[in-house]
This record gives C-alpha cells, sequence and structure tokens, in this order.
C-alpha cells in the first residue's frame, strides 16, 4: 500500500503534502511545532488537518504490520497462496485482514474439530461435492464407529454438518458479503426490561433506526442503557435474504441428496456462527463511529473553552457556592494573586444573608472588586439571588458572572492544587480556580482532565484512552496557539508546550526557583533533560517577557532570528522597536516575494515573521467573542413563551446545543430550531463561548427544561 496516497485520497490533499509531514514526525517534530514553523515544507495545512493526518499514519502503518504479521505465519503453516497474498496485499482494514486469517488461525476446540477427529471430513467433502448417487444416510453408514464415537447415522451427518457449519463461517468472502448485507439492510432495536420503570431512556424503550441512518448520541444512549441493564439492544439482520445468499452460493446443482443438509448446514453457520459474530462486529463499529463523533465534538467545544477570551484588568472575587458547608470565597488580583479568601453562610439552613452581605461589601471596599465569578455547582441559583440584592446596594460599578466549576472540586483535591495553594483548603482553592478561570480560562483549565470538563456528550462511555489521546491533542494545540509565558506559567501549563514533557515541564519550575527568572530563550538548554532537540519543539512557544532580547516575547523562532533582526534594519528598525509598537505595519512597506527571495526563505514563513513584528505576543483569543456580565437576575418563573434574551453557548452536542440564558438552567436549542436552512449538525452553525439571541419556546418548571429557538434571530 501506498500510504503517503492513500492519507492524500481521505484528506483532499496532496501526496507531496503528506510525505513531507510524515518526514517530519519521523524527525520527532511535534504536530504545533510542524503546524507553526514548517508550513513551508507542508504547505501551510492546519493542526486539525495534521493531527488526523499522524492518526491515519499510526493506523495504516499498523495495518501493514499486521498484514506482513500474517502473511509470515500463513508462511509458515505453507497454506499461502498468491490469491491470499492478493487479498491481503488489498485489505485495507484491520478487519478484512482478520476476515482473510481467520480459517487458519489456531481456534479452541470446536464441535467441527470433534468431528474431524471422528474421521467425518471425508463425509462432509462428498456432501459439499454433491457426488453422490446414494442416500446420505447410506452414505454416513460407512463411518460409524464405536471406538471414534460414532454411534448411529444421526451422530454421522450432525458431525458433518458442523464440519460444514465452520467453513462456511470461515469463509471470508461470505462473512464480507454478510456484514455488507446487514450494515445496508439492517436496523439496530431497543426495548425496555420493564416498560413501567421510570427513565430517562424512555425514548428507546420501542426504538428501532437503520444501521446506515442512526446517529451517534443514538448509539451511545442504548449502549448505556443496555449498560445499565434497562434496555435490551440488538440488531435485526435481513436473515432470509443472507440465508438465500448462502443457498445460492452452496448448492449449485438440484441433488436432492445434499440440498437439505446444506440448507441445515448454512443455517447453523449463519445463526451459530456467523450471525453473532457479525452483530458483534456491527455494535462495535456503530460504537466506534459514535465515540468518534461524540470525541470530535468534544474536542471541538473544548477548543472553542479553552480559546475564551481572558477578562483583564479585574479584581475577581471568586465564589464557590455551597448550601450546609457555606459558600467560599476567594479575592484574586488582576495578576492571579490571592488577596483574601474567606467564608459566609447566605444560603439554607444558616440563611446569614445580611451578615453575608456585610462581608462581600467589606471586601469590595477594602480590595476594588471590579467582578464577581460565581461557580455554577449546588446552592447557584440561591447565592445569585444574594449577589443580585447586594449589588443593588451599592454604588460600585460591580457585576457578576456565572463560571461553569466543572472539574473545579477536581482540581482542588489534587496534589498539584496542594503544592501551588499551599496552606489553602479544598473548598478556597475551588474559589480561587473559579476567579481564575475569568482571569485566564487557559492557563486554569489546563491544570484539569479535560474529561472532567462538562462540554461533551456521554463522554465516560467513550474509550477513556483514545479520548485522553484526543483532548490532549486539542489542548496542546490550543495552548501553542496562545503561547505560553516562561516565567509565570505553571508546571502544568508548561507540560502542554510542544516538545516539554511532564517532568522537562517541572524541572523547568524549578530551574525558575533556584535561579531567578529567565532572562533569554537559551538558557532553557541549562535545564535538565531539555536537549537541543526539545529546545528546537518548545521555544518558539514560550515568551520572556523584559529580557536580554525583545525577539524572545514573539513567536518569532530562534532559528529565525537572524532573518528578523536583518529585516528590522533593512527597514531602518531596531529590535526594540518592536514592543514599542514602532513596527507596526511594516509587511505594507516590503515586497514580500522579493524580500523571501533575498533571504533565502519561504514567504509563509516571512509573512509570519513580519506579524509577529508588527504586533508582538498577539493573542487569538482577542477574536473570540467576550463573555456576557450580568447586573440582575432571572428565574425560570421570569421566562415566557416568546421572550427574547441574550445568552452563551454552554455546550454543543448532537441534536442541538444548551444556552445560559442567567436563569440557572440551561436552555436547549434543538438541532431543529438552530436555523431556517438544513443542517446536518448544530456545530455548523454554533460553537461554545457564542454569544447569541434565543427566543423562549417553553418552560417546563417540573422537569427544568427550557425549550429555546434561534430561526429569524441571529
Amino acid at each position: 500500500m501506498n500510504i503517503a496516497k492513500q492519507i492524500a485520497d481521505e484528506l483532499q490533499i496532496k501526496v507531496s503534502q503528506v510525505e513531507a509531514v510524515i518526514q517530519l514526525i519521523d524527525e520527532g517534530n511535534t504536530i504545533p511545532f510542524i503546524a507553526r514553523y514548517r508550513k513551508e515544507a507542508h504547505g501551510a495545512l492546519n493542526d486539525e488537518v495534521l493531527r488526523s493526518l499522524d492518526e491515519r499514519l499510526t493506523y495504516l502503518r499498523n495495518l501493514e504490520e499486521k498484514k506482513a504479521s500474517v502473511l509470515v505465519t500463513l508462511e509458515e503453516l505453507e497454506v499461502l497462496t498468491p490469491e491470499l497474498r492478493t487479498k491481503m496485499d488489498a485489505a485495507m482494514t484491520l478487519a478484512e485482514v482478520e476476515d482473510i486469517y481467520r480459517p487458519y488461525r489456531p481456534k479452541r476446540r470446536t464441535r467441527a474439530m470433534i468431528a474431524k477427529e471422528k474421521g467425518l471430513e471425508p463425509l462432509a467433502n462428498l456432501i459439499v461435492l454433491q457426488m453422490t448417487k446414494k442416500s446420505l444416510e447410506e452414505e454416513a453408514a460407512a463411518y460409524l464407529s464405536e471406538e471414534k464415537g460414532v454411534a448411529s447415522v444421526k451422530d454421522a451427518l450432525d458431525g458433518a454438518q458442523d464440519i460444514l457449519a465452520e467453513r462456511i463461517s470461515d469463509d471470508g468472502d461470505f462473512r464480507a458479503q454478510i456484514r455488507t448485507m446487514t450494515w445496508n439492510n439492517g436496523s439496530l432495536t431497543s426495548a425496555a426490561k420493564d416498560e413501567t420503570l421510570e427513565s430517562v431512556y424512555e425514548t428507546y424503550y420501542q426504538f428501532q433506526a437503520p444501521l446506515t441512518k442512526i446517529s451517534g448520541h443514538q448509539v451511545l444512549a442504548v449502549n448505556r442503557g443496555e449498560k445499565e441493564k434497562i434496555l435490551t439492544v440488538k440488531i435485526e439482520a435481513p436473515k432470509e435474504r443472507i440465508l438465500g445468499y448462502l443457498e445460492k452460493k452452496l448448492i449449485t446443482s438440484q441433488n436432492p441428496n445434499t440440498t437439505p443438509i446444506l440448507k441445515a448446514a448454512a443455517a447453523d453457520a449463519y445463526e451459530r456462527l456467523i450471525g453473532p459474530a457479525i452483530e458483534r462486529e456491527l455494535r462495535s463499529t456503530l460504537t466506534e463511529t459514535a465515540e468518534e463523533g461524540g470525541m470530535k465534538v468534544f474536542g471541538k467545544n473544548l477548543r472553542q473553552l479553552f480559546m475564551q477570551p481572558p477578562i483583564a484588568g479585574e479584581t475577581v472575587l471568586g465564589w464557590d457556592p455551597a448550601f450546609r458547608t457555606g459558600c467560599k470565597l476567594a479575592v484574586i488580583d488582576p495578576f492571579g494573586k490571592v488577596l483574601d479568601t474567606t467564608v459566609i453562610y447566605p444560603t439554607a439552613p444558616h440563611n446569614e444573608v445580611e451578615k453575608s452581605k456585610q462581608v462581600v461589601k467589606r471586601l469590595i471596599e477594602k480590595y476594588h472588586i471590579t467582578l464577581i465569578s460565581v461557580g455554577n455547582g449546588t446552592a447557584s441559583r440561591e447565592s445569585e439571588l444574594v449577589i443580585v440584592e447586594l449589588l443593588k446596594e451599592i454604588k460600585k460599578p460591580v457585576r457578576y458572572l456565572i463560571t461553569n466549576e466543572a472539574g473545579a472540586s477536581v482540581y482542588s483535591a489534587s496534589k498539584q492544587a496542594t503544592a501551588e495553594l499551599p496552606g489553602y483548603d479544598v473548598g478556597q482553592r475551588s474559589a480561587i480556580s473559579i476567579a481564575r478561570r475569568v482571569q485566564d480560562p487557559l492557563a486554569e483549565l489546563v491544570k484539569i482532565d479535560p474529561k472532567a470538563i462538562g462540554v461533551g456528550q456521554y463522554q465516560h462511555d467513550m474509550n477513556q484512552k483514545k479520548l485522553g489521546e484526543v483532548l490532549h491533542g486539542i489542548v496542546e494545540d490550543c495552548v501553542n496557539q496562545v503561547g505560553v509565558d516562561l516565567n509565570t506559567a505553571s508546571a502544568a501549563l508548561l507540560g502542554y508546550v510542544s516538545g516539554i514533557s511532564s517532568a522537562v515541564a517541572q524541572n523547568i519550575v524549578t530551574y525558575r526557583e533556584e535561579n531567578g527568572r529567565f532572562t533569554n530563550r537559551k538558557q532553557l538548554l541549562k535545564v535538565a533533560k531539555l536537549g537541543p532537540k526539545a529546545y528546537e519543539q518548545c521555544a518558539g512557544f514560550l515568551r520572556i517577557r523584559e529580557g536580554d532580547n525583545p525577539l524572545d516575547a514573539t513567536a518569532v523562532h530562534p532559528e529565525s532570528y537572524a532573518i528578523a533582526q536583518a529585516v528590522l534594519k533593512q527597514l531602518g528598525y531596531e529590535p526594540k522597536d518592536i514592543l514599542t509598537g514602532a513596527a507596526a505595519g511594516i509587511s505594507k512597506k516590503v515586497n514580500i516575494k522579493k524580500l523571501a527571495a533575498a533571504q533565502g526563505i519561504g514567504e509563509m514563513t516571512l509573512t509570519d515573521i513580519l506579524k509577529e513584528l508588527e504586533k508582538p505576543s498577539r493573542d487569538p483569543r482577542d477574536e473570540m467573542p467576550k463573555p456576557i456580565l450580568r447586573s440582575d437576575v432571572l428565574s425560570m418563573e421570569d421566562l415566557k413563551p416568546e421572550m427574547v434574551l441574550k445568552g452563551t453557548v454552554r455546550n454543543v452536542v448532537d441534536f442541538g446545543a444548551f444556552v445560559d440564558i442567567g436563569v440557572h438552567q440551561d436552555g436547549l436549542v434543538h438541532l431543529s430550531q438552530i436555523t431556517n436552512r438544513y443542517i446536518k449538525h448544530p456545530s455548523e452553525v454554533l460553537q461554545v463561548g457564542d454569544i447569541v439571541e434565543v427566543k423562549v419556546l417553553s418552560v417546563d418548571a417540573k422537569k427544568k427544561r427550557i425549550g429555546l429557538t434561534m430561526k429569524g434571530l441571529n
């Protein structure tokens, strides 16, 4: 197989691009580094395409290794024929390789093996060839043997049928055709084990959907219902059509002596061996496809969440709401430093509302707090009501927002939080995290396992290893796209930088603590276990502000410093001019094509360098929609149909999007209510963090459900 051509065809890119990326990967370069600093080599493919390429490269290489291994085994067994080799060369999936290898794979002791041990294989061959002129009973009588355990004609015929059934089952062509027939014409069905039981799976109590049309979230839902023993799930296959196909293939002449047993063997092969195996395979395929789709949605949501713009310049009060244990508060200055912490009890069972308000007022006055970040967990609604009352009683321009606190409790109880925030208890750490999430979402969220951040669907039902790999790649891309301040970044944040492992990230922090702040990028080479290759991969993504070299504060890679300095000099600038903004607009003063040729570099590389010189350390998150800051509160009782509100998209799933409209309970904009035109998936229109206008369709206070529409509004 030509792997480069196969990937190029799948991703609809050039073979030369794929070959260039494969070479870069094999040289030990990371995807972020390839995406940012090797654009010339691969034609500026984005990180999503590069990760898809990397994933397919791994799969296809594993496939080739598996094919080679099976061919060696077949040669050792002396069964490899030119036909088998041709089939193996043409195999494009691991399932196809398994089908080819199945007849020769060592098996546990089967009914067919036992029949062969009894000497019944010649009888089976006779039936297949359909050459007997005698009755089958007469033929079978010749194989009776008390010593071998063939006591009757029925025993002999049953044994021969077992041999035939296994042969039919092991035929790769039969399996492939039956798999296709089942996929094209079969359906997935689910039924309730107890229809009187109320559950979230009631939609699937009498459910049926064609395998070719069933959606990913439906597959994951019935899988979970089956796992929780609420649903019975199976695949309904076109059994009669499949048996007709097998009989047509097996019965080549109408010999009345052999037709009945061949039909019985075909039915037995399908019902006992092929059917259950195909059902397992297709259920697995459906699940894998659903998981891949779910991971893609989760990854896209996570990317948008991590790329939310930071709210800079605010002194923030982090508010971790609770009932019995009280609401934990933490005051954080604009740079993330903890100024104060305390606990108040405005919620049940204490209800110390006035006393709590006085505490918060004093904190606002003392630290000039301008923003309150309230976690959206337990008692959030009750806390919000207290905050709104308080804001009406003061003259200070303070606003609040509801912050998704998913994963905050996981982080606050972690070893990392203990090391970063010694002297604070779990509740205080959680409040600190909730405050910092609005100041710099990326820097704070990287401390949490991405799987603990609730922006997906059915994530706990997926392959956790693969999900972890996918999400790690997303976070890595986000971190490297934004860049990291080398002198302030935590070990958790540094661990996502291209080329830096978690151990090296900790070594960087240790070096910083022992030697003081970094003043130039070259000092990275003094960090334990950070060698030249790791330096090449990470240096361009790490920023040093107020260092020895102004270029260290930009995304210009050290390998391009000489070119950047030459360009600046040619245009009459000094490197220090880029920090004052004096170099803004220099790209308009040069002929990119001529200058790139003169400097011996590619035009894309030069364009990136000039962009950095014009606007060093620009933050791509600035282009994202800003969070909605509130000063008043709504309740579900305030909502009425036709009411139009502004909200923030919190989660995008297969069937719609959940939007925070400020009533504590997110509303659902169903896929059919997003736009007037047809869309296959909500992500075609919406992404996490989008600010949208919605109209209320329905409110069910009992079930805490809010139906919304965006049609005609956005």
